[in-house]
């Protein structure tokens, strides 16, 4: 990997980890397209730029994360992760599998847009407007919504979480904050893991391309994040289903008509 290619993944990174169209699958994709999914690295550096971008969601909502006299709050996170990281550790085998399969990806990319057309319609009963509103059972709900991510790469953890929100009646403005603030525990813990078990690849240039890449993915989630709640509470989720949609079936006649796409 060179650092034009990281700085590819890096912007991917940055504007689709929190929009519904999942990071992970795009990433995948775009490493596949430039012949470089088949390096170890590769993997490791996909899963840890994400830390860039959580990091903007902290510094954006820096007095929700620090103002440590609302420890309800934290606890609602800690309620909210625990399912994926029981399924992620659990079905890890089976998650780094389907990673490495453009064709799953693509179809599950596919499926969600047709999802995201009408999930709107589906749930227009909002009465949960305010994230001090959000109960314990709730946030556990909604993180039983996030394993469904976990489980189908390309599905994006984020549209999971909103629709997990929505289902639980909350609006869509703080459904995609909560879905935010979840991906901070889940996000951290994930690529901890990852780091862990790949240390022995991080040599002095790795490292470079991670904090290369990191700083991307911070710069660019910043700006994707305050675009995203404004579009998203004025426009729902019916473009980006659309999107998902013309872009799963490109890469699903992309994979049939014989184009190489070197994941694995």
């Amino acid at each position: 990997m060179n650092y034009l290619q990281a700085f590819i993944l890096a912007v991917i990174e940055g504007l689709t980890e929190f929009l519904p169209v999942s990071s992970t699958g795009h990433m995948v994709i775009a490493s596949s397209f430039m012949g470089i999914g088949k390096d170890d690295f590769v993997k490791l550096f996909e899963v840890a730029i994400q830390l860039g971008a959580i990091l903007a969601v902290v510094v954006l909502y820096w007095k929700k994360f620090f103002d440590f006299s609302k420890w309800q709050f934290y606890v609602k996170l800690i309620i909210a992760v625990i399912p994926a990281l029981f399924f992620g550790f659990l079905l890890n085998d089976f998650i780094d599998k389907t990673l490495g399969d453009p064709l799953f990806i693509a179809v599950v990319l596919l499926l969600g847009g047709f999802v995201l057309l009408f999930i709107d319609k589906i749930f227009k009963t909002h009465t949960v407007d305010n994230e001090k509103d959000i109960t314990n059972i709730t946030a556990f709900k909604i993180g039983c919504f996030q394993v469904l991510a976990v489980i189908f790469p390309g599905l994006s953890r984020s549209a999971a979480t909103i629709i997990g929100g929505m289902q639980q009646k909350l609006t869509r403005h703080v459904a995609a904050e909560f879905s935010f603030f979840l991906a901070v525990p889940t996000m951290c813990a994930a690529t901890g893991y990852k780091l862990l078990k790949g240390y022995h690849l991080l040599n002095a240039e790795n490292v470079k391309l991670l904090l290369f890449g990191n700083l991307i993915a911070f710069i660019v989630a910043i700006i994707a994040i305050k675009s995203f709640i404004g579009f998203l509470s004025k426009h729902g989720f019916r473009i980006f289903g659309w999107y998902r949609i013309v872009i799963g079936v490109v890469l699903i006649a992309l994979y049939y008509s014989g184009v190489e796409m070197n994941v694995l």
